[in-house]
């Protein structure tokens, strides 16, 4: 199964790249799936992670996920999946509310993609400064660590996880103190 996602997945962004470079994309979700692994050996979870972004992202249907991957794979995906007709602010606003409450496989998938996200944001921060804002639809960087933070505090529960712990660390390398 794990093989068949990322088989998938590699498809279904294929020609695409990770914001303001020429890294393929697909190596977001790959990289959100060895976070993931790194809490559990599913591979429902494993699968999920690797499947993260393509219904938000690609033309791929909720409903294709669930036929090629099962109900649960479907169902985990479409927890992470964000509602682009919103603006920028009510999608991720939205996104910390879901987690607050989130089961803890939801919780993990989102520490996943939130992690590989910050790797790759502070990564390009330490050399770019605050120029890498104007990557993002989002230009605020105010605005990323209001949610960045918020996701932070959403995720609370995993915090004795070495890639919690990670994650605060990037967050506080980019973004300063958080609340």
């Amino acid at each position: 199964m794990i093989e068949e996602a990322a088989a998938f997945a590699a498809q279904a962004h294929h020609g695409t790249f990770r914001k303001g470079t020429q890294i393929p994309y697909i190596t977001h979700p790959m990289e959100a799936a060895l976070i993931v692994s790194g809490f559990t050996d599913d591979p429902e979870m494993i699968a999920a992670a690797l499947l993260h972004d393509v219904v938000e992202d690609t033309g791929v249907t909720e409903e294709e996920i669930k036929e090629r991957f099962g109900s649960r794979v479907a169902c985990l995906v479409a927890n992470e999946t964000e509602d682009k007709t919103k603006c920028w602010r009510e999608r991720k606003g939205a996104t910390i509310q879901h987690l607050k409450s989130a089961p803890r496989e939801i919780k993990i998938l989102a520490l996943g993609d939130k992690l590989s996200n910050m790797r790759c944001t502070a990564k390009d921060y330490l050399v770019l400064g605050d120029e890498i804002w104007q990557r993002f639809n989002e230009k605020d960087k105010a605005m990323h660590a209001w949610y960045y933070w918020g996701i932070a505090d959403a995720l609370d529960d995993l915090k004795e996880h070495l890639y919690y712990k990670e994650y605060i660390m990037l967050c506080r390398t980019v973004f300063g103190a958080g609340t």
